[in-house]
């Protein structure tokens, strides 16, 4: 992490020093001011937009936002590059390059694709001329956090920021797009921290009092065929998470415990200001007890946790984990419809850090969403009869995210597989704003021309009905969701990587066991490698599950012995 005092006195750790270069930027910065709002040809835009208030939820405008208002934002930069990456993690990823499984570390990405050491000075330059205070620049270069005010940040980005009132709640919002001087134009991508509504929601589904049954985590690793794999043993893996952890550690020994499971070696990172928030501590129990326990044994489990779920804080947390690249594969059970942080330049600079953390060989997983085949209309994660836009959820809708679907599992007598249809309410289908990436558009092009990717990839159980016993408060409860679904992928993909090393980045690899065109009549695809459970009945709404990848389970759920396997060839 780098800090800059205000007196302009340098201070970094992990990175080399920057040319100072204070006084273009104040007299930049004095020549746009002096008169208010400068003409548009000395602006360049970002990313962010504005947000009209009429895509909140009952919202009632109260006004300009106060200009003493204390701010943080975040300065998201661009990437430098970026198909010379696409190029690395493409040979990196494929088992027949002469470079197969050579990533690159954080300082490799720091010489050769983050923005320059001069682009770099000169927004820090700016922020600390318009009023800014503790400027800090994330390791990779790609994201800038600074303190501020309502007033500064609106000078400082020409915007206008306004109070609202959304449902009930105060809330801020940025009414016109966000823009930086155009000599900063092509260096800065989007700015965060000027809206308060942009948050994404966990993903996790209660069930119906009557309930079928629940499973444990070694039943879930019989269930999909994982009882003679090794354990993830040389494994290391990340939960995203928001609060206060102090709760989530002592469930997660009482359910190690009771699962019959060793104790995993934990460590938590906190990302920004500490927050005492503990009204998450059911999706974080079960992402942690999931995970580790579907892993077996693990080297280690890092539980990151930030202030809050705002799309400005999840970017410093997602940017932290790729930077320390201490875990090789995170679970974010997390999500939003992809139209806001598509609008609030979210998507944008996260995408940039998901591809920087596939450069480095790390595996990202997120929840596709508990909303069927639509964006949800009310809050995000309100499970039920789908109802909303026909989006589909981010971060599952990146092209360097795991997307990771639902299904609804039926065991036998004996506890053992029986067959899994798509879970009605498993979030899937095509994006509106993300393109298919070129180990998935094979496979999506069966089902729609239009380039747009594909969400999910893989599925595994959400059903609540067919759920996970989680242990919350001391207390075991039967829980699931899409929620349920990511960490479990993420435990298989731990024992794939345990056993394989030379594996990183995940989708690649993945989509490389599937051919597109191998079905009967090429209009389904066929997998000659094995490594999934095909789903073949259900739907979420729009979608159907068919052979082959569909919008609903994607590839299908894993056979981890088989997966294990196939991916060693």
């Amino acid at each position: 992490m780098v800090s800059y005092a205000r007196s302009k006195t340098l201070t970094m750790t992990r990175t080399p020093n920057l040319p100072a270069r204070p006084l273009l930027a104040a007299a930049l910065l004095s020549t746009m001011l002096s008169t208010g709002h400068a003409s548009s040809s000395a602006w360049a835009p970002t990313a962010t937009g504005a947000i009209p208030l009429n895509v909140l939820n009952a919202a009632t405008d109260l006004g300009a936002l106060p200009a003493t208002q204390p701010l943080t934002v975040r300065v998201g930069l661009q990437m430098q590059n970026t198909a010379a990456l696409l190029a690395l993690v493409a040979a990196a990823a494929d088992p027949s390059s002469a470079t197969y499984g050579q990533y690159i570390t954080l300082q490799q990405f720091r010489a050769g694709y983050a923005p320059s050491d001069a682009q770099i000075a000169s927004v820090v330059d700016y922020l600390q001329a318009a009023g800014f205070r503790k400027v800090t620049v994330e390791p990779n270069g790609l994201l800038i956090s600074a303190e501020g005010t309502a007033g500064k940040a609106a000078g400082a980005f020409n915007t206008k920021l306004e109070a609202v009132s959304v449902g009930g709640v105060s809330q801020f919002v940025n009414t016109t797009p966000a823009q930086v001087p155009a000599a900063l134009g092509g260096i800065v991508a989007a700015v965060l921290g000027l809206n308060s509504v942009g948050h994404m929601a966990s993903q996790i589904a209660l069930p119906t009092p009557q309930y079928l049954v629940s499973y444990t985590p070694p039943q879930f690793v019989s269930i999909y065929g994982g009882s003679s794999t090794r354990k993830a043993t040389k494994a290391t893996i990340a939960i995203m998470a928001e609060g206060n952890m102090k709760g989530v550690l002592s469930d997660l020994r009482i359910a190690e415990t009771a699962f019959g499971v060793p104790h995993v070696p934990v460590q938590v990172v906190q990302v920004g200001v500490p927050s005492p928030d503990v009204s998450g501590a059911d999706e974080w129990d079960m992402d942690t007890q999931y995970s580790s326990g579907m892993a077996g044994t693990l080297k280690k489990l890092y539980l990151y946790t930030t202030t809050s779920l705002s799309d400005s804080d999840l970017a410093l947390e997602f940017s932290r984990w790729t930077t320390d690249n201490l875990a090789k594969a995170a679970s974010a059970s997390l999500g939003e419809c992809e139209a806001f942080p598509e609008l609030d330049g979210s998507l944008t600079v996260d995408d940039e850090i998901f591809l920087e953390a596939a450069s480095q060989g790390q595996t990202f997983f997120a929840s596709s969403g508990d909303t069927g085949s639509f964006c949800p209309l009310g809050p995000a994660g309100v499970n039920g009869v789908p109802a909303g836009a026909p989006l589909v959820n981010y971060p599952a809708a990146s092209p360097y995210v795991v997307g990771v679907g639902g299904t609804t599992l039926f065991t036998n007598q004996d506890g053992s597989y029986d067959t899994e249809i798509a879970w009605n309410t498993g979030g899937g289908g095509l994006s509106q704003f993300e393109s298919s990436p070129y180990w998935q558009k094979a496979a999506v092009s069966l089902l729609s021309t239009t380039g747009f990717r594909g969400v999910p990839d893989v599925a595994m159980d959400a059903d609540p009905n067919s759920g996970a016993t989680v242990y919350v408060n001391g207390t075991p409860e039967a829980v699931g969701g899409t929620s349920l679904s990511s960490p479990l992928a993420l435990g298989v993909w731990a024992r794939a990587v345990s056993a394989n090393p030379k594996l990183g980045f995940a989708p690649p690899r993945l989509y490389g066991l599937y051919n597109p065109t191998g079905g009967t009549g090429g209009l389904f695809g066929s997998y000659p490698n094995g490594g999934f459970n095909d789903i073949l009945v259900g739907n979420n709404g729009f979608y159907d599950a068919a052979p082959g990848y569909d919008l609903t389970t994607g590839l299908g759920t894993f056979n981890i012995g088989q997966l294990t396997q196939d991916l060693k060839k």
